[in-house]
C-alpha cells in the first residue's frame, strides 16, 4: 500500500509532546522520522513516569515508528552531522524558544541555502516576535492567557484545571501537521520550502469562535456558567443521578429538548429555552430522583443526546470503541514490552498496517534516513 507520507523525510528536533505528536503523525502516514536527542537523557519525555522498562509510556506512545540519534547540537561534529541529515530532509520540526536554532547554526536561512525544498517549522508557546515570544510558559499558562481558562468554572466560580492539554494538541501539534501538508503541496507548485511559525496561544482562539462572536456583536463578553455551553442552560449541563453518577446532557435543538423534557416527566419545560435557574433547578430535581441506570435506560429509547459519563477504564471497553478498533494497534517499547498504541485522527487508508511499530531506543539509529534514493 502506498502512503500519503512515503518518501518524506523528517528531522524531529522536538521534545515532550506539541514537536513530537505531529511527528507521530506523519511517522503513521508513512513519514521517514529522525528524531535527533541530546547525549545526556535524550528527550526529557523519556524520564516521565509511568516507566515500562527503561522509557516512560508516554515517550512510546508519541514516538512510535521513528528512529533516535543522538547529537550534541552544541559541538562541531554533532551541528555536522545534523546539517547533513537536514539537507536531505523534507521537513524539520522544531521547539526551541525563538533564537536558539540561530544560535545552534541551524536558522532556517542558513538551512535554507543549503536545502531551499526544507519546509521548517517552528512550534512555540508565544510565536516568534512579539512581547510574549520569549516567555517561559506551558499548556495551562497558554489557556489562561487566551481566555479559554476564564470559561472554565466550578460549582464555586473558580476555574478549574482542563484534564487534556489543549494548548500543545490543539494549538501546536495539529496547526503543525495541517500547515506541513499545506507547505508541502505548495512546494510540489513551487519547488521551494518555507518557514512555518506556530503559535500554541494564538490558535486557542480558534476553539472560541463564539465567544468572540458574543463579543464582536455586542452581546456582551462571555462569563462562566452563563453562556450557551459553559452552563448557562438547562439544555447543556452536567446532572448528578441519585447514585452519585453524572449525566452529561445536551439537548440543544427543539427536537431532543421536546424529547428530554418529555422523558424526565416535565413536558411543559419544552417551551422553556432553559436559561431560566429555575428550568436548571427543576431539570436536576428530577434527575437527582433516580439513579444513573435508569436515565440511561430511559434515554436509549429517544434521541435526547444524554449519556452518562464515564471514566478511562469504562471508556477504553465501550463496545463501540472496540469494534471500531481504536485500541488493536501496539507499541514495543525498547525493553520488548507491548503497549496499546494511540489512538490518532488519521484515517486507516493513510496509516501503515503494520499493527507493531517500536519505540526507539535512545540513539538506537545512525544518523541518516533509511530511504534515500
Amino acid at each position: 500500500m502506498t502512503l500519503p507520507m512515503w518518501g518524506i523525510k523528517v528531522v524531529d528536533l522536538s521534545t515532550l509532546l506539541p514537536g513530537p505528536m505531529c511527528t507521530l503523525l506523519m511517522a503513521e502516514a508513512g513519514a521517514d522520522v529522525v528524531k535527533i536527542e541530546r547525549p545526556a537523557g535524550g528527550d526529557e519525555m523519556r524520564s516521565y513516569v509511568p516507566k515500562l522498562g527503561p522509557d516512560s509510556v508516554n515517550f512510546g506512545l508519541l514516538n512510535r515508528g521513528k528512529r533516535s540519534v543522538v547529537l550534541d547540537l552544541k559541538s562541531d561534529e554533532g551541528r555536522e552531522s545534523a546539517l547533513a541529515l537536514i539537507a536531505q530532509a523534507d521537513v524539520l520540526i522544531e521547539q526551541f524558544r525563538p533564537g536558539v536554532m540561530n544560535r545552534l547554526g541551524l536558522g532556517y536561512e542558513t538551512l535554507a541555502a543549503r536545502n531551499p525544498r526544507l519546509v521548517y517549522c517552528s512550534i512555540t508557546g508565544y510565536g516568534q516576535a512579539g512581547p510574549k515570544a520569549d516567555v517561559a510558559a506551558h499548556d495551562l499558562n497558554y489557556l489562561a492567557e487566551s481566555g479559554m481558562l476564564a470559561l472554565c468554572a466550578g460549582s464555586d466560580g473558580a476555574p478549574v484545571l482542563p484534564p487534556a492539554l489543549i494548548a500543545d494538541i490543539a494549538g501546536g501539534a495539529f496547526p503543525a501537521i495541517m500547515n506541513i501538508l499545506f507547505a508541502l503541496r505548495q512546494r510540489d507548485q513551487t519547488g521551494q520550502g518555507c518557514r512555518l511559525d506556530i503559535s500554541m496561544a494564538d490558535n486557542l482562539f480558534t476553539f472560541m469562535y463564539w465567544a468572540l462572536g458574543n463579543g464582536e456583536c455586542g452581546q456582551g463578553w462571555p462569563k462562566p456558567g452563563g453562556e450557551l455551553v459553559t452552563g448557562g442552560t438547562a439544555r447543556y449541563q452536567i446532572y448528578r443521578a441519585a447514585d452519585g453518577r453524572y449525566l452529561a446532557a445536551a439537548p440543544l435543538e427543539e427536537k431532543f429538548w421536546q424529547n428530554f423534557t418529555r422523558v424526565i416527566g416535565a413536558p411543559e419545560l419544552a417551551k422553556e429555552d432553559g436559561f431560566d435557574p429555575a428550568v436548571k433547578e427543576r431539570v436536576s430535581a428530577l434527575i437527582g430522583s433516580q439513579p444513573s441506570d435508569v436515565w440511561v435506560e430511559r434515554f436509549a429509547q429517544v434521541d435526547v443526546c444524554t449519556v452518562r459519563i464515564v471514566g478511562m477504564e469504562e471508556a477504553v471497553k465501550d463496545p463501540h470503541f472496540v469494534q471500531r478498533g481504536l485500541f488493536d494497534r501496539k507499541v514495543r517499547m525498547p525493553g520488548g514490552e507491548l503497549v496499546t498504541a494511540l489512538p490518532v485522527p488519521i484515517a486507516d487508508e493513510f496509516r501503515a498496517t503494520d499493527d507493531v511499530r517500536d519505540s526507539p531506543a535512545l540513539g538506537s539509529s545512525e544518523a541518516r534516513f533509511e530511504r534515500d534514493a
